[in-house]
């Protein structure tokens, strides 16, 4: 799992912020197909936002814990039903500071 600095995490929300969910976790929860679609998704863009179904705060936490893992990225931000998760590509587009 990819670690970040405060600094980090701030300019990753920033950017985050205009984006919508791409992916969804519904009843199924964490899937292979959920899983396929998140790498995918993050090789393309890096950054990408995750909206769960559930209204458990402690499995949405889980979860995001386990994407992470699963995916080897970096969770930015846990808020309410969205996940926020980085993952540099091979050729980074988002420089950090």
């Amino acid at each position: 799992m990819i670690s970040l600095t405060p600094a980090q995490r701030r300019f990753l929300r920033g950017k985050a912020h205009g984006l919508q969910p791409v992916i969804m976790i519904g009843d199924a929860g964490l899937s292979a197909a959920v899983l396929k679609e998140a790498t995918s998704t993050l090789a393309r863009h890096e950054l990408i936002k995750v909206k769960v179904h559930s209204d458990d705060r402690e499995q949405r936490k889980h979860l995001l814990e386990e994407l992470c893992t699963q995916l080897d990225a970096a969770a930015v931000q846990h808020i309410g039903k969205i996940l926020i998760i980085y993952k540099p590509a091979e050729k980074p587009r988002l420089t950090l500071p």
